[in-house]
C-alpha cells in the first residue's frame, strides 16, 4: 500500500510536471506569434487606471497569482503602438474609452496627446466616448475628431491644484519632532513633517509651474475645441454652477454628442462603412504590442537607456522605502558603463523621469553619465520630472531636451530625522541605557532618541551645507554656468521646463525623438535605429523577477493591511517614520510632493 501511493505521486507530479512544460512551450510559442490585423480595425485605447513612463511587462501568470494589473500601462508601449497604427494601412480610426485615468506627471499626459495628434497627420479619424471624463483624461481625448459623451455623464473640468496633508500637528501628539537639515529656501519636501500649512516659497512656485501648465493645456484644448483660451478658463472658473446637465457641455462645446453606447457603435460602424450587423474589429493595447512591423537596425545604434522612479542605493533600501519602480545608483552606473565601452552604440539617450532620491546614488549616477560622455555623445530627454536627484544625473550632457510641461530644478539637499524621543520615552515609558568607546559611537541613537540632539544636527547642517555647494559645483561644471549663478536659480526651486530654458538649465523643449535627432546630430551620423534599455525581456524574464523583487517585502499583502486596520489614520505617519529610520542614508536629493495628475 506504501510502495502503491509512493508511485501513485511520483506518476501525479510527472505528469503534472509534464503539463506544466507543454503549458510554459506553448505560452512562449504564442508570445511569438503576431498580431494579424484584419481590413479595417480600430485600435482601442482604453484610458483607465495608471500611465506612467514605462510598465513592466505582464505575465500569464499574474492573474492567478494576484499580482495582475491590467491597468497599469507604460507611456512607450502607448507612443509606439500609436505609430504603429498610425502607418498601418488595415486601421482605420483610433477609439478612445475615457474613464478615470492617472497620469504620473502632467507632461506624460503631454506626450500621449502629441502622439495622438500627430497620429491625425496620416488621415486617420480618432473618437473618444466616455461616461466620464477626468481632467487630464479630457485633456487626452481633446485632441480627437470628436468627443462623446454618456448621457448621464459629466467633464471634470475645474483647473489644476488641490490640497496636502501637514502631519506636524498629529506627531505633536504621538510625541514626535522632525528634525531637519537642509539648504534651499524652496526645497519643501520637508514641510509636510515640520509644518502645519505650506510655506510663502512652496506657494510660489507651485502657483508658478502650475498656471504654466494650466495655460498649456488651454491653448491646446481650445484649438482643438475651436473655443478660446479665455472661454475655457471662465467654464473652470463657473465649472460648478454651468455644468448642471450634459447638454451643457454641448452648450461650452467642451463635448460634440450626448450618446449611448450602441448610437455610439453605430457611428463608429458608419466610419468604417459596415452594415448593422457587421463586426468591429478591434485591436487592444496587448494587440498592437504583438503587431510585427519592419525591424530597422540599418546604420549606427543610439541607445535610449530608461531610468525613472526614485533613486535609491539599492533594491532593499527601495523595498523599505514602499517599494515601485525605481532607479538603482550602483545598477544604473553599471549599465551605464557597459553602453559606454560598446563599439556598437554610437551616442546615448538618457531619458530621466525622477524627483530624486538618494544623494549617494545620485553621485554614482553621475559619474557614470561622464565616462560615457568621454567617448560618446549623452543627450538627456527629461520626462515628467527630472527635478532634485534627477537634474543631479542629468547634468552632465551634452545636451538637455524637456517636454513643455517637464517638471526639473529643485536644486536643493535635506536631511530628515525623527526624534521619538517624546514618545518612546515620555509617553511609552522606554528607556535606554548603554556603553560606547567613543562620543559619537551611537549618535544615530541619540539623534532619533535624544532630547537635545543640538549638537549632533549642527554638524549634520554642515554636511548638508556640503552637499549643497558639491551640487552647484556638479551643475556649474555640467552647464558651464558659475556656482553663484547656479545658487541665484537654484534654492531647491521647482522649474517649469519653458521657464528652465530661460535660465539655461534646459537646452531644448522636445520630445524623445528630438533627443534622439540631436545626438544623431552630435554623433554626426545620419542613418541610425535605436534600441532600449534596459531590455524588458519576455514574460518569464518578467515572472522570475517579480518573484525575487517579492522576496523579503516585509509590509507586503496581508501584513500591510493588518496594519492599516491597526493603526487607522496614524498608517501613514508610522510608516513614513519607519521609512526614514530604517534608510541608512539620510541625505537627500528630493523634489517636492506628488504632480500626479487625474
Amino acid at each position: 500500500m506504501t510502495l502503491a501511493t509512493v508511485c501513485g505521486i511520483a506518476i501525479f507530479l510527472l505528469i503534472t510536471g509534464l503539463f506544466l512544460v507543454i503549458s510554459l512551450a506553448g505560452m512562449l510559442a504564442s508570445e511569438s506569434v503576431p498580431t494579424k490585423v484584419e481590413d479595417n480595425s480600430v485600435f482601442v485605447i482604453k484610458l483607465s487606471g495608471t500611465i506612467s513612463e514605462r510598465a513592466e511587462g505582464s505575465t500569464p501568470f499574474d492573474a492567478v497569482l494576484g499580482m495582475n494589473d491590467m491597468s497599469a500601462m507604460g507611456l512607450d508601449d502607448l507612443i509606439a503602438s500609436i505609430r504603429k497604427a498610425k502607418d498601418n494601412d488595415d486601421i482605420k480610426g483610433i477609439y478612445l474609452e475615457g474613464g478615470l485615468t492617472e497620469f504620473d506627471a502632467p507632461a506624460t499626459a503631454q506626450q500621449l496627446r502629441d502622439a495622438l495628434k500627430d497620429f491625425k497627420t496620416s488621415g486617420k479619424w480618432i473618437v473618444a466616448y466616455a461616461d466620464q471624463y477626468m481632467q487630464a483624461n479630457y485633456y487626452v481625448v481633446s485632441v480627437a475628431d470628436k468627443v462623446y459623451l454618456n448621457a448621464e455623464g459629466n467633464v471634470d473640468f475645474k483647473g489644476l491644484g488641490g490640497k496636502g496633508e501637514y502631519l506636524k500637528g498629529l506627531y505633536d501628539k504621538i510625541g514626535v519632532k522632525y528634525l531637519t537639515a537642509k539648504v534651499g529656501k524652496y526645497k519643501s519636501y520637508v514641510e509636510r513633517n515640520t509644518l502645519t500649512g505650506m510655506s510663502d516659497y512652496d506657494r510660489e512656485q507651485r502657483t508658478a509651474y502650475l498656471n504654466g501648465i494650466w495655460q498649456y493645456w488651454l491653448k491646446e484644448i481650445a484649438e482643438s475645441r475651436k473655443v478660446t483660451t479665455e472661454q475655457l478658463n471662465q467654464l473652470a472658473n463657473d465649472s460648478i454652477m454651468a455644468f448642471a446637465y450634459p447638454d451643457d457641455y454641448l452648450t461650452a462645446k467642451l463635448v460634440d454628442k450626448i450618446l449611448y453606447p450602441e448610437e455610439l457603435k453605430a457611428e463608429i460602424k458608419e466610419r468604417l462603412k459596415l452594415g448593422k450587423d457587421d463586426e468591429i474589429h478591434q485591436l487592444t493595447l496587448a494587440d498592437m504590442l504583438n503587431v510585427k512591423t519592419e525591424k530597422n537596425d540599418d546604420g549606427d545604434q543610439i541607445a535610449v537607456y530608461y531610468a525613472f522612479g526614485s533613486i535609491v542605493d539599492s533594491e532593499v533600501t527601495n523595498l523599505i522605502n514602499g517599494g515601485g519602480h525605481c532607479i538603482v545608483g550602483k545598477t544604473t552606473a553599471e549599465d551605464l558603463r557597459k553602453l559606454a565601452d560598446d563599439d556598437d552604440v554610437k551616442a546615448v539617450v538618457f531619458r530621466v523621469n525622477s524627483g530624486g532620491g538618494s544623494a549617494v546614488a545620485s553621485e554614482q549616477i553621475r559619474h557614470a553619465v561622464k565616462l560615457v560622455k568621454a567617448k560618446k555623445p549623452v543627450v538627456v530627454s527629461m520626462g515628467g520630472a527630472a527635478a532634485s536627484g534627477g537634474y543631479w544625473i542629468s547634468s552632465p550632457a551634452n545636451c538637455i531636451v524637456a517636454e513643455p510641461t517637464t517638471i526639473t530644478g529643485s536644486i536643493g539637499i535635506f536631511g530628515l530625522i525623527p526624534n521619538l524621543s517624546g514618545l518612546v520615552q515620555d509617553k511609552l515609558g522606554v528607556t535606554f541605557d548603554g556603553v560606547t568607546t567613543n562620543k559619537y559611537s551611537d549618535y544615530e541613537t541619540d539623534l532619533v532618541l535624544g532630547k537635545d540632539p543640538g549638537e549632533i544636527m549642527a554638524h549634520m547642517q554642515t554636511y548638508v551645507d556640503r552637499g549643497y555647494q558639491n551640487f552647484l559645483n556638479i551643475v556649474s561644471e555640467g552647464r558651464g554656468m558659475k556656482p553663484a549663478q547656479v545658487d541665484s536659480i537654484a534654492q531647491g526651486r521647482v522649474w517649469l521646463a519653458t521657464d528652465a530654458i530661460k535660465i539655461k538649465l534646459v537646452d531644448q523643449i522636445g520630445s524623445l525623438d528630438d533627443a534622439v535627432k540631436k545626438a544623431a546630430e552630435l554623433a554626426k551620423t545620419k542613418e541610425y535605429h535605436t534600441k532600449s534599455y534596459p531590455d524588458k525581456g519576455n514574460w518569464l524574464d518578467t515572472f522570475l523577477s517579480k518573484d525575487e523583487k517579492n522576496k523579503g517585502s516585509y509590509l507586503d499583502g496581508k501584513l500591510q493591511e493588518e496594519l492599516k486596520a491597526l493603526l487607522g489614520d496614524l498608517y501613514e505617519p508610522v510608516m513614513e517614520i519607519r521609512q526614514t529610520v530604517k534608510n541608512g542614508n539620510t541625505l537627500q536629493t528630493r523634489m517636492l510632493e506628488d504632480v500626479r495628475v487625474k
